[in-house]
């Protein structure tokens, strides 16, 4: 049975923004979400606002869609998901990525070859220090280089470990949490096809390398809502956001795998001309339906139904992309409306972490 998430977006500045998304978090707490996600950029990071949110909530898990896997330091990262956790009562889940590899040079001063060997090292590192109750920590590796041994004693973390979920497209980053991650954080792009196919492969000959079944990673899907009273914006809301993603070749395995690739290059070419008009019309209503859904308030819950049970957990995001603070706050509270009348608290199948 899948379960559903929300994004807990703030909108506002100075304490209104903290506010804003303590009071959705609290909403889609009520409602019966499983989950409330958090992410950063180059401006705002995640754990502050996490920190916000497990102080202001109870029952709701609270996880980073996505923090930036290389923007801290392991002893930093480990440091900061003990306190979260702490403060949470166990109910953090740390999703992390690198971003691409011009981000990784550019924003954090790191070089960006081989994202995914980095990944699965910082992961082998967060592991071992969460353990650093039990002891030094000595690893000298490609990328870090961590000898910590405590002068005083580490009081031992609220649960024997933390759940880290990584994001990936790409078959390195796909073997990489079949091997070392509790789960895999999705894309909007993943479409149930895309998951039960080469998601699915790439997992399982990851967590071969490791002798683990590749059940036990949770995959996590977001799945893009444009919701509105004019279905034909909320579809053109949809089509933009897509053809912000269908530009870029990353995702030229799915568009090939659904028959897309033509409509692609159209997309690809409008994206160039700046031709947003171009770029909207050529997203095709097959791409929408299957990639988003894009509905009035009162089909939503229907809409809801329809999606194939491939994901463990589905994140619903306003379109990223073309909409103001107080369209996508707008569409954030319709999302958490259809979810409080298709679930309830305590009947959300399994916990996402």
């Amino acid at each position: 049975m899948t379960t559903f998430g929300v994004n807990a977006f703030g909108v506002g500045r100075g304490r209104n923004r903290y506010d804003s998304m303590l009071a959705l978090a609290r909403e889609a707490e009520d409602a019966g979400c499983a989950a409330v996600w958090l992410s950063e950029l180059y401006s705002r990071s995640a754990t502050i606002p996490m920190a916000v949110l497990a102080a202001g909530t109870t029952r709701v898990r609270i996880g980073t869609n996505i923090a930036y896997g290389v923007g801290r330091s392991p002893l930093i990262w480990a440091a900061e998901a003990r306190d979260l956790d702490e403060l949470s009562g166990g109910r953090i889940i740390m999703g992390l990525g690198n971003g691409t590899a011009t981000m990784m040079e550019n924003w954090h001063g790191v070089s960006g070859e081989a994202p995914a060997a980095r990944m699965a090292e910082l992961l082998t590192v967060l592991k071992a220090l969460w353990k650093l109750h039990e002891g030094p920590v000595h690893h000298d590796g490609r990328f870090y280089r961590v000898h910590v041994t405590p002068t005083s004693d580490v009081p031992e973390p609220v649960r024997p470990a933390i759940p880290v979920w990584i994001a990936g497209v790409n078959k390195l980053m796909l073997r990489t949490a079949g091997a070392h991650a509790d789960g895999l954080v999705g894309h909007p792009m993943f479409t149930a096809d895309y998951v039960r196919g080469p998601v699915a492969d790439e997992l399982t000959t990851g967590a071969a390398t490791a002798d683990r079944d590749p059940a036990d990673v949770a995959i996590m899907g977001i799945k893009m809502c444009a919701i509105n009273d004019d279905v034909g914006l909320a579809r053109r809301q949809a089509a933009f956001a897509i053809g912000q993603y269908a530009a870029s070749r990353v995702y030229d395995r799915l568009f090939e795998l659904h028959g897309w690739s033509g409509p692609q290059r159209t997309i690809r070419e409008a994206a160039r001309s700046r031709d947003t008009a171009g770029l909207i019309a050529a997203v095709t209503d097959d791409m929408i339906d299957t990639i988003a859904i894009a509905c009035t308030p009162e089909e939503f819950v229907d809409r809801l139904a329809t999606i194939p049970d491939v994901f463990d957990h589905l994140d619903l995001i306003a379109p990223p992309w073309g909409l103001t603070d107080a369209q996508t706050m707008e569409i954030n509270r319709s999302i958490i409306a259809g979810l409080r009348t298709r679930t309830a608290p305590g009947a959300q199948g399994p916990d996402p972490s």
